[in-house]
C-alpha cells in the first residue's frame, strides 16, 4: 500500500480595479494588492494558473466581470485545464451562481477563500467552532435561491404531501446549528472573561502581539517565549491565539498573546466570529504592533492594521512599534524608518531583542522606583521575596542583623508588597 501526493487544485485567479475612471480609492477598492492575493491562494494550498484582471466602474449585476470578462475566463479555464476560480472580492449569492453556470466550474470568493484557509489552520476546540461559525454564516446566505433542485419538496412512501421544502429543512438546520455554535462560544469566553479578571487581579498585565498577517508575529513569540508555536512563511498561519508567561528583565512578569494577523478588506463576518479571540487584544495592556520592515509598503500596512485595531475598538491601547526582519535591510537604510518611534528586531536572529523587552518594561511600569529597603532579622521571607523580583542591585547586613537592600522596581511592585507582603513604609528609602 502507497499513499498518493495530493494534487494541488489549479485555479483561475480575477481581481478588478472598481471605480476606474472615478480617481483614486472610488469604491474602496483601489489598493487590492495581486501579490497579497496570491499568497492568500497560496496559502489555500491551490497552484496558480492563470491570473486575470481587469477594470470597471461598478460590479456588473449578473456576472461581476461583465460578459466579456466572464468569457475570457471561460477561454483560460479551457486553456489551463483549472477547477476552480477565484475572486478577490465578495460575490453576491446570484453572481456566484451564474458564473458557475456558465463557467461550469466551482467559483470562490474572497471570503469563501479566507474561510478554507482558517479552517485549515484552527486547530484548537475554539478556533474549529469559530472557523465553522463564519463558514455557516456565509453559506446561509448561498442557501437564498442557490440550488433549485433543494426547492423540491421531500418525496418517497410516506413523505409525499405538504410540509417544507428541502431548502426550508436545509435553512432550519442551518439556523439550529449556528445557535449551538454560538452558545458554545458564549461558554469559551466566559472562561476567557475569567481568566483575564483573575490576570488582572494579580495585577499581571497583558501585552498582545497584534499586526499585518505573516509579519513575523508568532517567530517573534517563540523567540520570546520558547513556546514553540506553528510557524510558517504562509499568511494565516497563526489562528488559534496563544499566551505564555514572559519574564522582564528586572523580575516582573507579563502574559504574551499571540493572535490572528490582519490583511486588507478583513470580511466582517470574520471579525464577527472571531471577537471572543479579539477580545485578547482588545482588554491588553499594552500591544506590540509587529511591521515587516522589510516590506517597502509597510507604512500603508501599517494604516490597515491600524484600522482594524479602530474598528474592534482596541485603538486607544498603548501601542509600541515593533520592526521585525531588520536582518533582511542590507539594501535598504536604515533612516528610512528613523522618523517613526519603534523597535527594530529580528526575531529570527535575535538581534534587538533586550531592547524590546526594556521597551516593554518602561511602557508598562512607566516611572522606575530606585533606593534603599531596611528590613528586620524576622523578615527573610520579604527578602526572599525582593529577590525573586529580581529587584535586588546590592545588599549590606548591618551590626543589628538588619538587611539594607539596594532595589530598582516597579511602583507597582511595591504597593503589591505592601498590601499583600506586610511591607512597611518607615522601611522605604525610595528615590523615584
Amino acid at each position: 500500500m502507497f499513499e498518493r501526493q495530493r494534487r494541488s487544485e489549479r485555479v483561475v485567479l480575477v481581481q478588478l480595479t472598481l471605480g476606474a475612471g472615478a480617481g483614486a480609492g472610488a469604491g474602496g477598492e483601489d489598493d487590492r494588492d495581486p501579490a497579497e492575493f496570491q499568497s492568500l491562494v497560496t496559502s489555500a494550498g491551490a497552484e496558480c494558473a492563470a491570473f486575470i484582471s481587469g477594470s470597471r466602474q461598478r460590479p456588473d449585476p449578473h456576472f461581476f466581470v461583465g460578459s466579456g470578462k466572464a468569457e475570457e475566463i471561460r477561454e483560460a479555464i479551457a486553456q489551463t485545464e483549472a477547477e476552480v476560480v477565484i475572486f478577490d472580492h465578495d460575490l453576491s449569492p446570484a453572481q456566484e451562481r451564474n458564473l458557475e453556470a456558465f463557467l461550469r466550474c466551482r467559483v470562490v470568493d474572497r471570503t469563501g477563500l479566507i474561510l478554507d484557509i482558517f479552517a485549515q489552520h484552527a486547530r484548537s476546540f475554539e478556533g474549529k467552532l469559530q472557523v465553522e461559525l463564519a463558514q455557516l454564516r456565509h453559506l446561509s446566505t448561498r442557501l437564498v435561491r442557490g440550488w433549485t433542485h433543494l426547492e423540491r419538496q421531500k418525496g418517497g412512501i410516506g413523505l409525499r404531501g405538504p410540509g417544507e421544502t428541502q431548502l426550508e429543512t436545509d435553512r432550519r438546520l442551518l439556523a439550529e446549528r449556528i445557535k449551538q455554535i454560538k452558545r458554545r462560544l458564549v461558554t469559551v469566553e466566559r472562561r476567557r472573561y475569567q481568566s483575564r479578571q483573575a490576570r488582572r487581579k494579580a495585577g499581571v498585565p497583558t501585552v498582545s502581539l497584534v499586526g499585518y498577517t505573516n509579519a513575523g508575529k508568532s517567530t517573534l513569540f517563540n523567540r520570546l517565549t520558547q513556546a514553540g508555536v506553528y510557524v510558517a512563511d504562509q499568511l494565516f498561519a497563526t489562528l488559534d491565539p496563544t499566551l505564555r508567561r514572559l519574564p522582564l528583565p528586572h523580575g516582573e512578569a507579563v502574559v504574551l498573546a499571540d493572535t490572528v494577523g490582519f490583511i486588507k478588506h478583513l470580511p466582517p463576518t470574520l471579525v464577527a466570529a472571531f471577537r471572543a479571540t479579539l477580545q485578547e487584544t482588545c482588554e491588553a495592556s499594552l500591544l506590540l504592533h509587529v511591521i515587516d520592515a522589510s516590506d517597502p509598503n509597510h507604512r500603508e500596512i501599517s494604516g490597515h492594521v491600524e484600522q482594524v485595531l479602530k474598528d474592534i475598538g482596541a485603538d486607544a491601547i498603548p501601542c509600541l512599534r515593533v520592526f521585525n526582519k531588520i536582518d533582511r535591510l542590507e539594501s535598504v537604510p536604515m533612516e528610512s524608518l528613523s522618523d517613526t518611534q519603534g523597535v527594530r528586531v529580528s526575531a529570527r536572529s535575535g538581534l534587538g531583542i533586550e531592547e524590546l523587552l526594556k521597551a516593554i518594561e518602561q511602557r508598562l511600569r512607566g516611572d522606575m522606583v530606585h533606593g534603599w529597603v531596611r528590613l528586620p532579622p524576622g523578615e527573610a521571607r520579604l527578602r526572599a521575596r525582593f529577590f525573586s523580583l529580581g529587584a535586588v542591585l546590592t545588599e549590606q547586613l548591618d551590626n543589628q542583623g538588619e538587611w539594607l537592600l539596594e532595589v530598582r522596581t516597579s511602583r507597582r511592585n511595591l504597593q503589591q508588597l505592601c498590601r499583600r507582603e506586610g511591607l512597611r513604609e518607615e522601611w522605604l528609602q525610595t528615590t523615584a
